[in-house]
């Protein structure tokens, strides 16, 4: 193992990436379509999973782990919500909604999986 190479965040990395997609997304709304209400809320929800993941990160005790991950889990599906609310209201096209909706749902998955994971280790 190499000592000088952090250790990769899989989790940090795509919410990293997923936010910065949802900041994207907001300047397009409010560019291109001068939306604001719906844009903003997006952009508060999608932003803050990667937020509580790297509060998550240096949680003072399992349980606060668990916590934080969950938070940005509530986040993740609420972001879903006002991606297809835009989608379906035709600020967003169908691709470019789904898009963001397929990589929405792979860290609500992977946020689960790493919570399930966090919650049995605190049993044993």
């Amino acid at each position: 193992m190499d000592r000088g190479k952090p250790k990769e965040n899989i989790l940090k990395d795509k919410s990293y990436a997923f936010a910065l997609r949802v900041v994207k997304l907001y300047k397009h709304l409010i560019a291109e379509h001068k939306e604001y209400v719906l844009s903003k809320q997006v952009l508060r929800s999608g932003t803050s999973i990667g937020a509580n993941i790297a509060e998550g990160n240096q949680a003072q005790s399992k349980p606060d782990f668990v916590h934080k991950l969950s938070i940005a889990l509530k986040e993740a599906v609420e972001t879903e919500y006002w991606i297809c609310l835009l989608r379906d209201s035709d600020y967003l096209t169908t691709s470019q909604a789904e898009s963001l909706i397929d990589d929405c749902k792979e860290l609500e998955r992977i946020l689960t999986s790493a919570i399930k994971t966090a919650k049995a280790r605190r049993q044993s």
